[in-house]
């Protein structure tokens, strides 16, 4: 590390910890509802523990659903290069070498489900003992400025918050601007005059080595995930829930009552009454169940019952704003409600058809941030052409799920009236992955080769003579 940087560094360090602060309130409440952390139902000030206690029971958190319902869709399968001319397959790239080295295939899911909950999470491609690896970055510590932040891919400076201050120890961050990494400390997110930055070193890249993973960003630059726009519904299911508990535990049952009747009370040794703190004699408890009648001597004695608080209403409600949520979330409503009995192949695909959508908005988004990502790789594994290859793309894994008996009859039908070459409709088929289908190619050209092998020797053994016919 050189000297103390003044100037620009510091103050981008300062305004991209001021963001941080700013917005973690708001990344704070988003993750508490994804844990489970809710806000109370409403309940009268002077509610006892019993009434607590349904509270919390009363949580019923929806919101990894909505995370994991398109995130399980989310599969980045291979990569392929926008030069026409490259016809190496994506296994021997430099930049699926680097996918596999930095154990993408596991690590894509929490970037993707980090910018589902949250609108954005970060992904940092730096080369670290001579190797380049990508790691993803959370949201609720990193930020980025951005000159144009509606439109620009490259951020202009990025900070990752890699200690939080604690006591007497300060925090520690990583900063990257276009050309150089820089460690920061600081007392507080707010405490501007506390922040020293000082370089590490040039991290070897033309710009900002930090992408940033949207779910949706709109022309002022905010991004919006999954949870945030849901917590109100959320919270009105947690109340109906609430609601019902506290009726069902109170008032499902009939109530029986007797008038004209007075409670046998306790009585000492002696046969007198005992009293309570207020001179009144203690009643007895009635033991009241299915087994046992109740009878009086005295006729002006009534018996009744109070009718018990039917539980439909509350239900219908509870179903009514679970609707509401899968239409307002594009989340199709079988997912939510378990109930796809009766339903034919046409009503579960117009079922699942917002859900496609949905998946296909956030494929364009996290492709373009992953296309960036290869791009910043290959530039500091020194792959000049590959670094400026904007045509390349990232291919989802195909994650619908239909018959396979169905998806032959269809490939079959593409193939023969289309003249589609049928190597071309391999990574159509239902759950194949790419290693899959390498593996298919290797099996193909053996079975050609042996295949050539055993015409050549036909072709080089003479045919036998035929024997002459006797007279």
């Amino acid at each position: 590390m050189t000297d103390l940087v003044d100037g620009a560094p510091r103050a981008l360090a300062r305004q991209l910890l001021a963001t941080l602060d700013r917005d973690t309130p708001r990344l704070e409440r988003i993750d508490n509802y994804v844990q489970g952390k809710h806000d109370d139902p409403y309940m009268p000030a002077f509610a006892d523990d019993e009434y607590r206690l349904l509270a919390k029971r009363a949580i019923s958190n929806w919101m990894p659903l909505l995370v994991g319902t398109p995130a399980q869709a989310l599969y980045v399968d291979s990569f392929r290069r926008g030069r026409t001319v490259d016809t190496q397959p994506a296994a021997q790239l430099p930049e699926w070498r680097h996918w596999q080295q930095s154990r993408l295939d596991a690590r894509q899911a929490a970037i993707h489900r980090g910018a589902l909950t949250f609108g954005h999470s970060f992904a940092l491609t730096e080369k670290v003992k001579g190797k380049v690896r990508t790691k993803g970055l959370s949201a609720m510590r990193t930020s980025a400025v951005y000159e144009d932040p509606a439109n620009d891919l490259v951020p202009y400076a990025a900070l990752t918050v890699t200690r939080r201050p604690t006591g007497d120890l300060p925090g520690v961050a990583r900063m990257w601007d276009a050309a150089s990494e820089y460690r920061v400390t600081f007392k507080s997110f707010t405490d501007a005059a506390s922040v020293r930055v000082s370089r590490v070193r040039r991290h070897g890249c033309s710009e900002c080595p930090v992408t940033r993973f949207c779910a949706a960003v709109d022309l002022e630059g905010r991004t919006v995930g999954v949870i945030e726009p849901m917590i109100a519904l959320q919270n009105r299911i947690n109340q109906t829930i609430f609601d019902l508990l506290v009726a069902q535990t109170y008032a499902s049952f009939k109530v029986r009552t007797a008038t004209g009747m007075a409670p046998p009370i306790k009585r000492d040794a002696d046969g007198e009454p005992i009293l309570d703190d207020n001179g009144q004699p203690i009643p007895l408890p009635v033991n009241v169940n299915a087994k046992r009648f109740l009878f009086a001597e005295d006729p002006d004695v009534k018996f009744d019952s109070l009718a018990e608080t039917p539980l439909g209403g509350f239900i219908d409600s509870i179903d009514m704003s679970i609707r509401h949520l899968s239409a307002i979330s594009q989340t199709p409503p079988h997912h939510l409600l378990g109930q796809i009995a009766n339903l034919s192949a046409e009503a579960l695909l117009a079922a699942e058809t917002a859900l496609s959508r949905k998946i296909a908005e956030f494929r364009a988004m996290f492709g373009e941030a992953w296309e960036r990502v290869f791009r910043v790789a290959a530039e500091l594994a020194g792959d000049t052409a590959a670094a400026e290859d904007y045509a390349g793309e990232v291919l989802w894994r195909d994650m619908e799920m239909r018959s396979l008996a169905q998806s032959a009859d269809g490939l079959g039908k593409l193939a023969e009236s289309l003249s589609i070459p049928k190597r071309g409709l391999w990574s159509r088929v239902p759950g194949v992955t790419a290693t899959e289908i390498r593996e298919w190619e290797q099996i193909r050209e053996d079975d050609d080769a042996e295949l050539q092998l055993a015409q050549s020797i036909r072709r080089a053994t003479p045919e036998p003579a035929a024997e002459p016919v006797a007279a």
